[in-house]
């Protein structure tokens, strides 16, 4: 056995093409990881999304804010420049967040909305927990359907 403590989570799995709306994504329990990352996929897309960004909160489904230095268009990326939100030029582009879950509170949402467009946007959101403090070693425990290892 391998000692990778890692956790994936389907946040947003692949759906039909979003238009003019938020997009319903998975709560993320991050207790028991002190890492994350958060993975935002972009298929085609004719629009610019209005509001990318992850919200905390220490109850489950409730009270949520923004974290500062984790929404697109207001905070700094790791290249030092003000991010930007997706655009219609973003297609098949992936935007990250990466979270020293240290400190921070149990609950993790993503809020994702896509602009009124002539079609929309197809979008996922994968997280990935790790640095786990006790390690999953099943496919279910990592969240996973299948998983090989050489």
């Amino acid at each position: 056995m391998l000692p990778i403590g890692y956790k994936v989570i389907n946040s947003t799995p692949p759906a039909a093409i979003v238009d003019d709306a938020s997009l319903t994504v998975a709560e993320i329990d991050t207790k028991g990881f002190d890492y994350a990352i958060v993975l935002v996929n972009l298929g085609a897309t004719d629009i610019a999304m209005t509001a990318l960004a992850v919200t905390e909160s220490d109850t489950a489904g409730s009270g949520h804010a923004n974290v500062t230095g984790l929404v697109y268009g207001t905070s700094t990326d790791i290249d030092g420049a003000t991010s930007a939100l997706p655009t219609a030029d973003d297609d098949n582009g992936i935007f990250a967040f990466e979270i020293d879950l240290r400190g921070r509170k149990r609950y993790l949402d993503v809020t994702a909305t896509v602009g009124n467009g002539t079609a929309g946007t197809f979008i996922t959101v994968q997280t990935l927990l790790c640095r786990a403090s006790e390690f999953p070693t099943t496919k279910t425990e990592k969240g996973l359907a299948g998983c090989l290892r050489a």
